[in-house]
């Protein structure tokens, strides 16, 4: 039976329920792959609109990058609004902007709903690592106050400093409509939403076999299923079952460590307003207080394909240039895993061969975005993909190299290492 990784998140999960795993043969409206949180909202939503759906996840709900992230709920996307203008046209645009905004709200709305316990606070800060940095605060600033998000403001080094605890900073930028919450808790909640709606889930199905066809068909260790549609959820670990989608994306490895308690007086001190943090630097530091005031802290992007044998030792460093003051803090916890990049950086939403839907490749920012391309996925089945079209319109490249294609982006993500270093 599996079990969660190792993490402060598995260790506070608030429900160990198991799902069981799948022993039959099954026919059924749609097959969702892959039990985080691209599957969970693809197949909570298909049930809502009357589907009979069965979700396979080879590990257990949750067990990917949906159970271990930083937990940080960012807005926009990891590309600025004028790159993907250019991309997409002005309306494009503007449709992408939409479903952002939607993103953030319907998490809003799903902890609300299905009464999930997540710990699920606003407030983000943008840290700017460098004096120039500043310059992408003061345009991302006026980029998103003419999409009409203007519940943001821009921090100079001292107003930071009178919400953050650091020193290395040069300001920031804040808004309000960002956050963090607890991952693992955010999808077992989800779970139990889509169970109670009626979607059949089975953990340790890994899925072995895929046969399309008008009716696609996947088998795994001990059954089958038989559907008219498919949802490709699987993100980072997805693996090789669909070349064209595997070609697309590149996992890559993030580490985080969790402090012991720091007590509420400490704990707040260090983030005044409990504001979830990131740099912008290229290998971006990322941290947060947890609900039981420990420090979350992450970073150390690896694009190599290894661990680091000792990742207290590979985050502590880290942790420690941008908070000296905790030193002193003992280290409970220290967990990794992948998550899924573009080339370009923007998801990758689209489908295949009539009845095959995907989603991934949220570079850093699945947490919100997740939900709602599970959400345009569901439309799109249904028959109504205005959102969907918006997205899958987006031509994205398959990564250079074949086979030698990770040593080739870490040798790429090196040379940002050190211009984050050398600037």
């Amino acid at each position: 039976m599996s079990e969660h990784t190792a993490s402060y998140y598995a260790a506070t999960a608030n429900d160990d329920i198991r799902h069981p795993q799948l022993t039959e043969d099954i026919n059924v409206d749609v097959c969702v792959i892959g039990g985080g949180f691209t599957g969970i909202s693809s197949a909570l939503h298909l049930a809502e609109r009357g589907y009979d759906v069965v979700l396979l996840e080879g590990e257990r709900v949750g067990w990917g990058a949906s159970g271990r992230n930083g937990g940080q709920i960012c807005t926009a996307y990891n590309k600025s609004m004028n790159t993907i203008e250019k991309l997409v046209g002005k309306d494009g645009a503007q449709a992408m902007w939409d479903v952002e905004v939607d993103s953030k709200n319907m998490i809003r709305e799903r902890v609300e709903r299905h009464n999930i316990d997540c710990d699920l606070r606003w407030g983000y800060l943008h840290a700017a690592a460098k004096p120039s940095h500043m310059g992408w605060v003061n345009d991302t600033h006026e980029e998103w106050e003419r999409y009409g998000y203007t519940d943001t403001a821009v921090y100079d080094k001292q107003r930071l400093e009178a919400h953050l605890q650091s020193k290395i900073y040069h300001g920031a930028l804040w808004e309000n409509n960002a956050g963090h919450l607890h991952p693992l808790n955010y999808a077992l909640g989800l779970a139990r939403a889509a169970k109670e709606a009626g979607v059949r889930i089975f953990e340790d199905s890994r899925v072995l076999t895929l046969d399309k066809g008008p009716t696609v068909s996947v088998k795994t260790d001990k059954g089958s299923v038989r559907a008219k549609f498919l949802v490709a959820a699987g993100n980072a670990y997805l693996g090789n079952m669909i070349p064209k989608l595997y070609r697309r994306v590149m996992p890559v490895g993030s580490f985080i460590v969790a402090t012991e308690p720091l007590g509420a007086e400490r704990a707040s001190a260090l983030i005044a307003n409990n504001d979830a943090v990131s740099c912008t630097n290229n290998i971006v530091d990322y941290y947060r207080l947890s609900s039981d005031g420990r420090m979350l802290f992450g970073g150390r992007a690896n694009y190599s394909g290894y661990e680091p044998s000792d990742l207290f030792a590979a985050v502590r460093p880290r942790m420690l240039n941008v908070f000296p003051q905790l030193a002193d803090a003992r280290l409970h916890y220290a967990w990794g895993g992948n998550l899924a990049i573009t080339l370009d950086r923007l998801p990758h939403v689209g489908s295949m061969d009539g009845n095959i839907f995907f989603a991934h490749g949220y570079s850093g920012h699945g947490v919100a975005h997740t939900g709602i391309c599970g959400k345009l996925i569901a439309q799109a089945i249904a028959g109504t993909a205005e959102q969907f079209d918006v997205m899958a319109k987006i031509r994205h490249q398959p990564f250079p190299g074949g086979p030698i294609r990770t040593p080739m982006l870490a040798l790429g993500m090196l040379y940002y290492k050190m211009r984050d270093y050398l600037s």
